[in-house]
């Protein structure tokens, strides 16, 4: 990989992870136009994810500063009473955080290698296009308030409940396939469950910070860097490219995701499927 296929790829990564359109799936279609074969090599997959998350951080580090003190300063308080957990808002959060990532810890011990074989299909990504686009036009279908139905409140604590949590985390699970967005699958399954989507906005971006770190972390002590076919250059370049297009596409696409309809990004992940059957 050349320094210059680096950059580029890690301004894809980085201006679409936070889009409904799938990331990784962008990855893999701009390493087939650029000819890049790294097929066989995550490793810069998961630094250009890194790189998102740290920005994702950085953007939100104000909500992940007063969730890991309002934690650490209600440990005290926790207790049990008549069944039920008594904790604060940020505990509760952190919590229901926790529980999103059961399933995707439960797919990257038991079935990553499974996972590694759909990298570097295009077919794949192009199939995926067409799931993405159609769970994002269920659920904007599933969300839009009905005139005869009467609104109904969100009772849970923090606008999200500890099964709607389990099961947003279920599409996170799946979202590991290459052109399954991640953000996509995650905010569509928690509109289809009834969490609004000012609040799976944000709980989606925070709810991937702990696996995408801790893939990186595992990646780093098991070696990989050294058994890597990608130079440290085109790493460092990717992880910058990725990370500073990232702090950009987190400020500006939060907010288009949080009004704009889901069925927007459906045409469009519609569009690059027919793209990839047709020319691919």
């Amino acid at each position: 990989m050349e320094w210059f296929e680096a950059i580029l790829l890690g301004l894809i990564q980085g201006l679409t992870e936070f889009l409904p359109v799938s990331s990784s799936g962008h990855l893999e279609i701009g390493k087939v136009l650029l000819g890049v074969e790294t097929s066989d090599d995550l490793l810069f997959t998961t630094m250009v994810h890194a790189a998102t998350v740290l920005s994702t951080i950085v953007v939100f580090r104000k909500q992940i500063w007063d969730l890991l003190k309002g934690f650490f300063t209600g440990l005290k308080g926790i207790k049990v009473e008549n069944g039920t957990l008594v904790c604060n808002d940020q505990t509760d959060y952190l919590l229901k955080m926790v529980v999103s990532m059961i399933p995707i810890f439960i797919v990257g011990v038991f079935f990553k290698d499974a996972v590694e074989s759909l990298f570097g299909s295009i077919t794949v990504v192009g199939v995926a296009f067409v799931v993405t686009a159609c769970l994002l036009f269920f659920s904007d279908m599933a969300s839009k308030p009905r005139r005869s139905a009467p609104v109904k409140e969100n009772t849970h604590r923090n606008g999200i409940s500890y099964w709607q949590a389990l099961t947003v985390g279920l599409g996170q699970a799946f979202a590991v396939v290459p052109g399954l967005s991640r953000s996509g699958t995650t905010i569509s399954t928690g509109l289809i469950c009834g969490v609004k989507r000012e609040v799976m906005a944000q709980f989606s971006f925070l709810m991937v910070l702990v696996p995408i770190l801790g893939e990186t972390f595992l990646e780093i002590v098991g070696g990989e860097f050294g058994a890597s076919s990608v130079g440290v250059l085109p790493l460092v370049l990717g992880f910058l490219s990725a990370f500073l297009s990232g702090l950009f596409a987190c400020k500006v696409m939060i907010a288009l995701v949080k009004k704009a309809r889901l069925s927007w990004f459906a045409f469009y992940c519609l569009i690059a499927a027919a793209c990839i059957f047709i020319f691919a």
